[in-house]
């Protein structure tokens, strides 16, 4: 009996958007094997605001925020065309504007209440409410812009699954943070320059337990080169690097940032300037290559995969994907689709 040709694994990728501002929700692509173009298959609109996503290691759950003053998570089943809510949204802190797996929980970086909260994971991968925990952030920036308080924006796990590291804009640090019964707890808390507002950061691939940590700052175009040794010690900052050939004229907003798995390159989203930069490793510090246009305006989000860098383009609607050389990390457009108010990439398998 024919059973026709043998199938590999689908390349996927999973937009979120803005619903206040346009967006269609979450949206399910195809991602050409040879191009990496994308191919819009499905959505869902249930979640307003699923501004940030993320996806289970066996590619078949994909998790959301839901950038809302009254903050939530929801988890979907990925595995057809539509994606299907597992159950009701879990209430985490105000504004969550990012996310995590951690140690069987779901970790939400909650910007408007400057907080990390944990909600749990059944085996099956659905979520378990209430929240388990909240770790509140304390302390203010100091620097020329006033005292800000707390604004967490970004919580990322160690390859160790020790330790995970919470970036926060309004107090110009980053902490270095575990699970204790299933509520996040500071290690260490590591200061920034003062008005340097970091947004988002990115662990180099090489070295144990990445042993540097690129931080994205928003009140700055400058990306803060810190050596970590992971996973249990503070981040020791070791410079900064400007990820603009001149100085803007007004703030910048850098945005999104991400690290070729080769660990050769940077590359930063800057919104105010429409812009990708790409920043060459060498050593313990970075050297600015280049700039290029984004292809779109008010880059929010970068995510890279197989030779191909994709930029969520918010304001102008689009994402939109390009072709790195790898020798030298240039990347070069090669194509978009229309997504209003696209707010992040997150690529997988299937």
């Amino acid at each position: 009996m024919d059973v026709g040709p043998a199938t590999g694994p689908r390349r996927r990728a999973y937009i979120g958007s803005f619903t206040s501002a346009g967006g269609p929700g979450v949206l399910v692509a195809e991602v050409d094997d040879d191009s990496g173009a994308l191919t819009v298959v499905g959505g869902a609109d249930d979640v307003r605001d699923p501004s940030y996503l993320t996806l289970a290691p066996d590619g078949r759950t994909l998790y959301a925020v839901s950038e809302r003053s009254e903050g939530a998570v929801a988890a979907y089943r990925v595995t057809g065309d539509k994606p299907e809510l597992t159950g009701p949204p879990v209430a985490v802190g105000d504004g969550p504007t990012h996310l995590s797996l951690f140690g069987g929980h779901v970790l939400t970086a909650d910007h408007g209440s400057g907080s990390v909260t944990a909600v749990r994971l059944r085996p099956d991968g659905t979520l378990a409410a209430p929240a388990s925990g909240t770790l509140r952030h304390t302390g203010a920036g100091t620097g020329l812009r006033g005292r800000r308080k707390p604004r967490a924006h970004q919580v990322v796990p160690e390859p160790s699954g020790r330790r995970f590291l919470a970036v926060d804009l309004g107090t110009d640090s980053v902490r270095v943070c575990a699970l204790r019964d299933g509520v996040p707890v500071a290690h260490h808390e590591t200061a920034l320059r003062p008005d340097s507002g970091p947004r988002h950061l990115a662990l180099h691939p090489g070295g144990p337990g990445g042993s540097y940590v690129y931080v994205l700052n928003e009140l700055s175009p400058t990306v803060t080169v810190c050596r970590w040794n992971a996973p249990d010690g503070p981040l020791e900052p070791l410079g900064e690097t400007s990820v603009l050939s001149h100085a803007p004229e007004g703030d910048a907003y850098p945005s999104g940032l991400a690290v070729s798995p080769d660990g050769r390159f940077v590359w930063t989203a800057t919104r105010g300037t429409d812009v990708l930069s790409v920043l060459a490793v060498e050593g313990d510090g970075l050297r600015l290559v280049t700039t290029v246009d984004c292809g779109g305006h008010w880059p929010r989000a970068l995510a890279y995969a197989a030779g191909t860098l994709y930029v969520a383009n918010e304001r102008s609607g689009d994402v939109t994907w390009f072709t790195v050389d790898p020798h030298t990390g240039l990347p070069v457009r090669a194509g978009s689709i229309e997504v209003p108010a696209a707010s992040c990439v997150v690529l997988g398998t299937l």
